[in-house]
């Protein structure tokens, strides 16, 4: 079954974190919406253009499988600003459904909105002093429940890759993990 994700990206998202959850989910078959909190043209933390698919206002009547967050500075603040994702994200989580970031974002979007456990949670070591006073998990990914956290661009495929795993099966990670020449433990 198709699975439709949302992944938002702002000016100056991380652009190898954004591509790679992108890419590793429509490998899956995922249906990736890629919307952005400001304008279509992305131009990202390192520079790199692209084009987000629509606006993150054209995505609120819709439900998600999975909202997840690349982060990037200015990007995750950008993210943070967003009234209509803060909505869209809290939706996701009262609904139980999945929700993750990465590198900034688990702790400038998801903690300031108060979607994450301290203690079962990961980011980018520069920001985990905002997650209760550094009450993080020094690992890749961490998962809680429905929330899915990563900590930067170096774990972005195993990051994607575990979302995959949960959206669809342990089976179709290690498909599409064999498709881009990974070997697994």
């Amino acid at each position: 079954m198709e699975k439709k994700v949302l992944v938002p990206v702002a000016q100056g998202t991380e652009e190898m974190e954004a591509i790679t959850i992108i890419d590793v989910l429509r490998r899956a078959g995922a249906n990736v919406i890629v919307a952005s909190v400001d304008k279509i043209d992305i131009k990202a933390s390192n520079g790199i253009e692209f084009k987000a698919n629509r606006l993150i206002k054209d995505c609120m009547d819709e439900l998600f499988d999975l909202i997840v967050l690349p982060g990037g500075i200015p990007g995750a603040m950008n993210l943070r600003d967003s009234k209509d994702l803060e909505t869209l994200l809290k939706k996701q989580a009262e609904l139980k459904k999945y929700y993750g970031a990465i590198c900034a974002s688990p702790a400038v979007v998801l903690h300031y909105y108060g979607l994450v456990t301290p203690g079962r949670v990961t980011c980018h070591p520069g920001f985990k002093d905002q997650i209760d006073n550094g009450n993080i998990v020094e690992s890749s990914v961490v998962v809680d429940n429905n929330c899915i956290t990563s900590r930067g661009a170096g774990t972005a495929c195993d990051f994607a890759l575990t979302l995959v795993e949960h959206l669809y099966s342990k089976e179709k990670k290690k498909q599409v993990a064999q498709g881009l020449a990974l070997m697994l433990d």
